[in-house]
């Protein structure tokens, strides 16, 4: 008897990782998923690149110009869904 749990253990592994490195900047304690991280006024131009730097590090892939839509860096949830994107299309050779 075998379950397939693996995509849900990523993606919670995805976003604890990415709570995880935004708790460390914001003093807010309990950063919901869906909290705007702009609007509540955390993100300056500097974290903005800080941000992309460590999503490119933290799971290996590359934020292309065409990437870079405040839509996918908001919250918690949407970088979660962008990096999920992201790992799931292999990388142009």
């Amino acid at each position: 008897m075998s379950t397939d749990t693996t995509g849900t253990a990523d993606a919670t592994a995805t976003r604890a990782r990415i709570a995880a490195y935004l708790s460390r900047f914001f003093p807010v304690q309990d950063l919901k998923d869906d909290d705007d991280i702009f609007e509540l006024g955390f993100v300056s131009s500097m974290f903005a690149m800080q941000l992309v730097s460590f999503v490119e590090h933290e799971f290996g892939i590359t934020v292309e110009n065409e990437d870079l839509e405040l839509e996918y860096f908001r919250s918690i949830s949407a970088l979660d869904a962008f990096v999920t994107r992201k790992l799931a299309v292999p990388a142009a050779g």
